[in-house]
């Protein structure tokens, strides 16, 4: 598939997006959108997630410059099983070579990438190249992008009980320790901050099963925009948004 000059992704960081520090140290983002911009294109889905994995790089270039040293995106839910075997396929090879065409440009660049989601049910290639490029970035500190792959929050929450309740029953912990903190150290995400800001792009308002336990007091912005169409722009005018927001955690109105 050949896309035309005028849908190539942008390309560079406009200087208007860069060197503003917003505030916002984890955002986190489903990537939604992808197959509907095809679509309506007359172009195969596919090619909506191809064009979409070039906004990540974009996105992943422009963050730090916005103060943002957290980026978790959304790739590829456990309900996302349920859509046909080309589209499933196609975007298992997507993330294949994402990892190996990215893996030194990401070194080269400061970024730390992390995999979340249970890996079970990967091709054992593709969990062998996620674990290479984990430990290849590991002391990376630029930017940590966290890909949520086979990702289900519900699905993370019951495997942490699970080995939080292993724990307990062989001794390793008492009941004393089976906290709230105890929980989120056997999350996926133990050792990130929890998002400050969850975008949503294409105009659905549903939170899909995404970072439910970690999400609890993060703010929300829903975008009409569809995920190949996100730019570095539009991420800047949400930051800047969410800097007028008052973050309360509970607490009654200043």
């Amino acid at each position: 598939m050949v896309l035309s000059a005028s849908d190539q992704p942008d390309q560079g960081t406009p200087a208007a997006t860069s060197g503003v520090d917003y505030g916002v140290a984890h955002v986190a983002i489903i990537m939604d959108g992808n197959g509907r911009w095809a679509v309506n294109r007359g172009w195969p889905r596919l090619a909506g997630h191809r064009r979409g994995a070039e906004r990540v790089k974009e996105i992943v270039r422009a963050a730090p410059e916005m103060g943002v040293k957290y980026l978790t995106v959304y790739a590829f839910s456990t309900e996302n099983w349920k859509r046909s075997t080309e589209e499933v396929l196609g975007l298992m090879a997507l993330f294949g070579r994402y990892i190996e065409k990215e893996a030194d440009g990401l070194s080269r660049e400061g970024v730390r990438l992390r995999f979340i989601g249970e890996r079970g049910r990967l091709d054992k290639r593709l969990v062998k190249l996620m674990e290479g490029i984990e430990e290849r970035t590991r002391a990376n500190t630029r930017l940590t992008l966290t890909v949520a792959i086979n990702y289900g929050g519900r699905n993370e929450l019951a495997r942490a009980a699970a080995q939080l309740a292993r724990d307990h029953a062989e001794g390793r912990i008492g009941a004393e320790a089976l906290t709230e903190a105890a929980l989120a150290e056997r999350l996926d995400t133990h050792g990130l901050p929890d998002p400050d800001l969850v975008i949503r792009t294409s105009g659905e308002t549903r939170t899909s099963n995404f970072l439910p336990w970690q999400a609890a007091y993060s703010e929300y912005e829903f975008t009409p925009i569809l995920w190949p169409d996100f730019t570095p722009q539009e991420l800047a005018a949400i930051l800047s948004r969410f800097g007028a927001r008052e973050r309360r955690f509970g607490g009654a109105p200043a």
